[in-house]
């Protein structure tokens, strides 16, 4: 592969099978935000890996920050460590599943987004709005802003895999347009 992306953040949703009371929760455990009236989940933030979840009391947790399957893992195990300390015994292996990957990457080429936009369907491009250009692939199924200066952010992804995928394809597509300064 002649480009390689680089994870920003990974949101993943956690869930455990049970519910979680968070006024007692929160009460219990030290660490924790909990203001009810402006959010209806508590807010558990990690320092190593740097991320935070939003536990809500269906028991769905949605993890933000992560820049890796690892730091996914060392949340989960801090949040049942944490779980524990407020007396909420995680009976199963909670269920991960990432939820969306967002990525940078460089071309190291510039691009002619106007000659991109015009010779692409899958583009939207108003540079009076906004300086990038927004390009959608259907496989992986993933949306990039592209800038003139070749650097690209990806989103929408699932795995590092379909990240490193897109990054190639939007690359190749540039090319093949012949949308290269």
């Amino acid at each position: 592969m002649g480009i390689k992306a680089k994870i920003e953040n990974m949101v993943s949703a956690i869930t455990i099978d049970q519910k979680i009371d968070l006024k007692k929760f929160s009460e219990t455990v030290k660490g924790l935000e909990y203001n009810p009236d402006r959010f209806p989940g508590i807010v558990y933030r990690i320092k190593e890996p740097k991320l935070a979840m939003l536990i809500f009391s269906s028991g769905k947790i949605i993890c933000t920050g992560a820049r890796s399957q690892e730091d996914i893992k060392v949340a989960v195990q801090k949040l049942k460590s944490k779980l524990a300390e407020g007396g909420i015994v995680v009976k199963k292996e909670p269920e991960v599943k990432v939820q969306n990957i967002v990525a940078s990457a460089n071309m190291d080429v510039n691009v002619n987004l106007d000659i991109l936009a015009m010779e692409c369907d899958n583009t939207e491009y108003e540079p009076e709005q906004f300086p990038g250009l927004v390009f959608s692939l259907d496989e992986p199924k993933t949306v990039m802003l592209i800038f003139r200066s070749g650097k690209m952010i990806i989103t929408g992804a699932k795995t590092s895999e379909e990240v490193d995928r897109a990054a190639e394809k939007t690359k190749k597509a540039v090319e093949e347009i012949g949308a290269v300064i």
